[in-house]
């Protein structure tokens, strides 16, 4: 069983930046594969970014792209999602999730773990 704790969400004026983190815990030798999505009321989850298990690969939505950066640290088992110049349109709940392969994948179908996610509010 793997938990993921989503933080770093908040009320931020567009233009400033904010970083998100997660914090991986039990079976964390299950985690490989890394992504972020954001879900809004009566969307779908939307891909934002995803990072293999090593940090040597990831991929960004086009959408995001240029101002969502990812990373992780495996020694604190975490991994952040960086979101330079916010938008209003950013306003959703943010999610991580993991794989236990190595690279991630863009479709929410593949992720059972879903937490409570982190709300991010931009304001213009």
């Amino acid at each position: 069983q793997v938990t993921l704790v989503e933080s770093g969400g908040g009320l931020v004026q567009a233009g400033d930046s904010l970083r998100l983190s997660c914090a991986i815990s039990g079976r964390t030798d299950y985690v490989s594969a890394m992504p972020w999505f954001r879900l809004s009321a009566g969307k779908e989850r939307e891909f934002l970014s995803g990072i293999s298990d090593n940090g040597g690969y990831t991929d960004v939505a086009e959408s995001v792209k240029g101002r969502f950066f990812i990373s992780r640290d495996n020694a604190k088992n975490e991994a952040y999602l960086e979101i330079d110049v916010p938008k209003p349109e950013d306003t959703d709940v943010h999610y991580c999730e993991a794989l236990a392969r190595g690279y991630p994948t863009q479709s929410e179908e593949d992720y059972t773990n879903w937490g409570q996610g982190t709300q991010v509010t931009v304001s213009s």
